[in-house]
């Protein structure tokens, strides 16, 4: 019986150990450098078969995969990263990944794509050249309403649960970074750069989305620093530099019945010479929307023309000039904060809150502002239309509320 005993306990021990060491053994990290899978760091040959192939064994393999770019210079056409993969993911860029220069070698509307992952990691410290001096004059969405958008230069879709951090992207044909139905998704120590002059190149786009943070990020575009549309919920935006750009903007929303923006906390941020701060932009017309629960606080503006602006009325393109008017929004802004916001102002009209008279902004608080204007015909001002609120603390420009 003893005998039985003892084998049947050693027995159970080598079980759970070969479970144990199995379960160690997938924990562990495996390195998939995309150098072994025949990528080329010459600035010459296209290198997107040689990643796809890294990311394939990687998605596969049951650990924490790491998909290697050492350094160097990597020419990449147009690549889609699929999952779901059997463990966490790890993309480390190390060198410099170049896009196409001209559009024709795109199929699709994305150069870099991540789709279906959870648990995805991108870092590295390198850089995302999306090449886009040669293809921004090719934008004319502004003129031709069937347009094809040029490639944003990373799309994450259906990504949870992940971390994008220490990345450099430059020249972004379009968006640098677009997120589209994610949850949990955290940016940090990302510096984003394309000239003031460039079209429609977002720092961030963020759409169908919640749980997002970034942070201790530094946005210099031609567009949208950050950009929350329809079904961005809960966004916390932190330490984040803008300038140039557009600022950092809800909307343009209203274009679709239904769409909604909600939770959205921005803290701690600075403007720099942008066109825009805190902004809220709807549609002119627009449908039946929602924004609501929005707080800009603790924010630095240096030089920025519009620091503090709702736009109701907003209408970037001839087409849409003829039908603005002050009654056509139907989007309801609500429960919005702007809180100890201070600095100077390009313009004379400091702060711009401009609703709609079909559904007037409600519960508008302006709580210790302080811009300057230096320029000529006086002090900085404030302009209101259509909006139900109150001040509270220092007010200046003097509170139109």
């Amino acid at each position: 019986m003893v005998t039985l005993a003892y084998a049947i306990f050693g027995l159970c021990f080598l079980v759970f150990f070969s479970i144990a060491n199995a379960k160690y053994y997938h924990s562990q990290l495996k390195y998939f450098n995309v150098k072994d899978y025949g990528a080329v760091a010459d600035d010459k040959r296209d290198n997107s078969q040689a990643f796809l192939r890294a990311w394939y064994d990687g998605c596969r393999w049951g650990g924490r995969s790491v998909i290697y770019i050492p350094y160097g210079t990597y020419k990449l056409r147009e690549v889609s990263f699929e999952g779901p993969c059997n463990g966490m993911m790890i993309f480390v860029i190390k060198g410099v990944l170049k896009a196409p220069t001209h559009i024709s070698l795109f199929s699709t509307n994305t150069w870099i794509g991540f789709r279906y992952i959870d648990r995805l990691v991108v870092k590295g410290g390198g850089y995302l050249d999306g090449q886009g001096a040669a293809a921004w004059p090719y934008n004319d969405c502004s003129k031709n309403p069937k347009c094809m958008p040029l490639p944003v230069t990373m799309r994450f879709d259906f990504v949870t649960n992940s971390r994008i951090h220490h990345l450099r992207s430059i020249n972004s044909k379009n968006s640098h970074i677009n997120l589209f139905a994610c949850d949990n998704v955290n940016i940090s120590y990302v510096r984003l750069t394309a000239p003031d002059e460039s079209p429609n190149t977002d720092g961030i786009h963020i759409g169908l989305s919640t749980n997002i943070k970034i942070s201790r990020t530094v946005i210099q575009t031609g567009d949208d620093c950050i950009a929350m549309v329809t079904g961005s919920r809960n966004i916390e935006i932190s330490n984040v530099t803008c300038g140039p750009g557009h600022g950092i903007s809800i909307g343009s929303l209203g274009r679709t019945p239904g769409e909604v923006v909600t939770g959205i906390n921005v803290r701690n941020c600075t403007f720099i010479g942008s066109q825009n701060g805190a902004r809220i932009k709807t549609w002119a017309p627009s449908l039946s929307s929602v924004a609501s629960d929005i707080f800009f606080g603790d924010i630095y503006m240096e030089n920025v023309h519009n620091p503090i602006l709702i736009d109701q009325q907003y209408c970037p393109t001839p087409s849409c000039s003829d039908q603005l008017g002050q009654d056509n929004s139907k989007v309801q802004i609500s429960n919005v904060t702007f809180s100890n916001i201070w600095g100077t102002s390009s313009s004379k009209v400091a702060v711009t809150l401009k609703c709609s008279k079909l559904v007037p902004c409600k519960n508008v608080q302006l709580d210790n502002i302080n811009l300057k204007y230096h320029g000529r015909g006086g002090p900085a001002t404030s302009s209101c239309l259509n909006v139900i609120g109150d001040s509270y603390g220092r007010q200046s420009p003097p509170s139109c509320l």
